[in-house]
């Protein structure tokens, strides 16, 4: 099944059961999800209501967020955000993203010792810093069993101000792809253009989100490089 048939199934499949992730910061469920035509699969999903308030985020936009990240991603064709809509669900209006099966004991910290995993990793930590991800968890990355490195929770982006956290340092001052640095300055021209493909990211973000999110692209193609730390606390917590 490819991205777009999977969100069309995630908007039109009905909630059978949702059981609450206890340790997650904010309600989460894991949902079981009954297709039209009788396929069961499960979801993740993250209600508006759910979501605890934050000093520096807008509250009640986490969810917004999630569906942001997973646009952006496939705008810059770099399809490793599960797919996610947003759609009314038990708890209100909310995010429901595709459930990845994976292996519970690999994270980032795990897979960066496997040299065939690193690309897929060092492409993510790309993507964080145009996103502007404040929490990149190891345990966000979910290897799958065919080897496929999948992005998580991405509730803590697109914030106006640099606020980048995350365990993925490991890259600084490195050239980044060229191949990485044309999708992004075409994503850009994308977003800037307000082409139709950039339709659903631009609708979940304010303007002031857009500006800072060209400001970083800008940045990133000047630089060529991984970035650096900024002078901020620049480690999520728990690393994992």
């Amino acid at each position: 099944m490819d991205f777009a048939a999977a969100e069309e199934m995630l908007l039109r499949a009905s909630f059978e059961d949702h059981r609450q992730l206890w340790y997650s910061s904010n309600y989460v469920y894991l949902c079981r999800m009954c297709d039209s035509d009788g396929g069961v699969f499960a979801a993740v999903y993250k209600p508006e209501r759910g979501e605890n308030p934050l000093w520096d985020f807008p509250t009640g936009e986490l969810y917004k967020r999630e569906a942001a990240a997973y646009r952006l991603s496939q705008l810059l064709g770099w399809p490793f955000i599960p797919p996610t809509v947003v759609r009314d669900g038990p708890e209100g209006v909310g995010s429901l993203q595709a459930y990845i099966t994976h292996d519970n004991q690999s994270h980032f910290f795990t897979q960066r010792e496997d040299r065939t995993l690193v690309p897929q990793l060092k492409r993510m930590a790309v993507f964080d810093f145009i996103a502007n991800n404040a929490d990149r968890k190891g345990g966000h990355c979910l290897l799958d069993e065919a080897g496929q490195v999948w992005g998580i929770d991405h509730g803590l982006c697109f914030h106006p101000q640099y606020k980048m956290r995350t365990v993925m340092w490991d890259w600084v001052d490195e050239h980044i792809p060229v191949a990485w640095l044309e999708a992004a300055r075409a994503a850009g021209d994308a977003i800037n253009e307000g082409q139709p493909e950039a339709a659903g990211l631009l609708e979940l973000l304010s303007d002031d989100e857009k500006e800072a999110l060209l400001g970083r692209i800008e940045k990133l193609l000047l630089a060529k490089k991984f970035p650096p730390p900024g002078p901020h606390r620049s480690h999520p917590w728990p690393l994992v």
